[in-house]
């Protein structure tokens, strides 16, 4: 974090998140990799070739950019494993750019970055035509349920769909001050899939440990759950990235 400080700029900072539609997420059990470099790389791309339109800012922008494979909440919550893989992009973005040679700074609406709409689409579009090329590559495995989309024509025609389908990527509120997005960084960018003071007992049987229960509107959302050992290790598994993956990008 004290290496990222010196290149926080005096101005305002828009936080971003790109996420993958939870059919698409299924291909990544099998090829984090792949899907999640390319999540990197279309989301990125995305948000680069849109504020270099001169119709929109007209700008050469940077980002850091997080992955998170889950839903902090969720990750052990008793909503199944269909709940548990969820990944997505956290984007910080500065409000502006330098010029398309380089000589000023051009910066954004006060407030506002990009129409999110925009981003929705050019998002969808990149990540799905480079989903295509992975296939076409060779670079993908299908097991289990999706073993069928191994062919081109079969996955061609499964992916359909998500072309017309609305893509999620929404704006969390600006931070306050270039300050905290250090402070962002620093609570959110390493947290494993549970912390160990959430642990309560484990054994070759049985893992308990306490979880939050966010459907809850009152105070009491603090539960103990208590999970078969395997299906602990199977839930935490989920979110361990290949060797070697950087799941944080500049």
């Amino acid at each position: 974090m004290q290496a990222r400080a010196v290149d926080l700029l005096p101005v305002e900072y828009f936080h971003k998140v790109f996420t993958l539609p939870a059919k698409i997420a299924q291909i990544a059990y099998w090829n984090k990799k792949a899907v999640y470099g390319l999540l990197f790389k279309a989301s990125a791309g995305t948000v680069m070739t849109i504020a270099a339109d001169p119709k929109r800012m007209g700008a050469k922008v940077g980002m850091t950019s997080v992955l998170h494979t889950s839903c902090q909440r969720r990750v052990f919550d008793t909503t199944g494993s269909a709940m548990t893989h969820h990944p997505h992009i956290h984007m910080i973005v500065p409000g502006g750019g330098l010029s398309p040679k380089g000589a000023r700074w051009v910066a954004c609406k006060p407030g506002f970055f990009l129409h999110l709409r925009v981003l929705s689409r050019l998002f969808r579009r990149l990540f799905l035509d480079g989903l295509m090329a992975l296939h076409r590559a060779g670079e993908l495995a299908f097991f289990g349920d999706l073993e069928h989309l191994a062919g081109m024509d079969a996955f061609a025609a499964w992916l359909a769909p998500f072309h017309k389908s609305e893509w999620l990527v929404y704006a969390k509120p600006p931070f306050g001050s270039p300050e905290a997005v250090l402070t962002y960084l620093s609570r959110y960018t390493h947290r494993v899939a549970i912390s160990n003071h959430r642990l309560v007992s484990a054994d070759a049987n049985t893992v308990t440990f306490r979880w939050k229960d966010y459907r809850v509107k009152n105070d009491n959302r603090q539960k103990v759950m208590h999970l078969p050992t395997h299906d602990f290790i199977r839930r935490f598994l989920i979110h361990v990235l290949p060797d070697g993956f950087h799941r944080i990008r500049h």
